[in-house]
């Protein structure tokens, strides 16, 4: 079968996106058009599913299916599309706040259950879209609009929380090394299962602590030092490594764990009802008597 080449912008839309100048959203959204295209994904094959938030806009930008949902219910839906219609490549974009605080229990969820959807999430450690406050990321310290005296939380660690949940695929990235995060989402879009890509999008409006500078002179990647995706105690070691105590200790950006042994929730449901949903062609009386079971 010919597979016809593609490029990033036979992924783009005749319309500009509306974020911040500098924003990481920029970043994350050119990575994954160019790691769609070094896929040669049929466009008409991808969905793009998000919730409420500055990022949450990024399937408009899209030439894709695309569902803009609600707040932190993105992950139940994408998983919906994904059981229903497995071929597709269903990808789950939102923020911080959106993923990680209101949507957090869908995303252990799906984690466990290796739904096989890749989650990109805009990583900023502030609400951007309601103009600058804590968000479930923020580290402990930061002055924000609901924390004016800094905050007294200690910060959400989403990899710790992914990997402890059962993902089979955890990495994070930088939205200022769009070539690096490109490869980690082609990489991502082709595992079979869930798999998490956090990625460290700096809001350069309301988040003048964790700017791009600041995460340039901390950020290393795994792929340079001795780390094995393989091992899953080393990936959990490494999803701990933050410059909490020491202000200029190190973070790790890469594939964290990526394990190949664990089916698809997706593949586990066609062994039990032997086709998926989409090819089923229920009439809706049909669908009342599955319901009345």
């Amino acid at each position: 079968m010919k597979i016809d080449l593609k490029k990033p912008l036979d992924y783009a839309v005749n319309r500009p996106p509306i974020w911040c100048p500098g924003c990481g959203d920029y970043g994350i959204l050119e990575a994954l058009r160019r790691a769609l295209a070094e896929l040669a994904a049929p466009n008409h094959e991808v969905v793009v599913v998000s919730g409420i938030g500055c990022s949450s806009q990024l399937p408009h930008f899209m030439k894709t299916y695309g569902i803009h949902g609600i707040h932190g219910r993105a992950v139940a839906i994408a998983a919906g599309v994904k059981i229903a219609n497995p071929r597709l490549k269903v990808i789950v974009v939102g923020g911080d706040g959106d993923g990680y605080g209101i949507g957090l229990n869908h995303m252990i969820h799906a984690a466990r259950r290796n739904v096989g959807i890749t989650y990109v999430v805009s990583n900023n450690q502030v609400y951007g879209l309601t103009t600058g406050q804590m968000s479930p990321t923020t580290l402990r310290g930061t002055k924000t609009k609901t924390t004016p005296f800094g905050s007294v939380d200690e910060p959400v660690n989403p990899l710790a929380l992914a990997l402890a949940a059962g993902a089979t695929y955890v990495a994070r990235g930088f939205s200022g090394d769009v070539p690096h995060l490109t490869q980690l989402m082609k990489s991502a879009l082709t595992h079979r299962g869930f798999a998490l890509v956090d990625v460290l999008s700096p809001c350069v409006t309301f988040n003048r602590v964790n700017t791009y500078d600041w995460f340039r002179a901390r950020i290393y990647r795994l792929e340079e030092s001795d780390h094995d995706s393989s091992d899953y105690f080393q990936a959990y070691r490494k999803a701990l490594e933050w410059p909490t105590l020491d202000p200029y200790g190190k973070i790790p950006i890469g594939v964290f764990y990526k394990s190949e042994e664990k089916p698809a929730y997706e593949e586990e449901l066609l062994k039990l009802i032997g086709r998926a949903p989409i090819e089923a062609e229920l009439q809706p009386r049909e669908v009342l008597k599955l319901l009345e079971r």
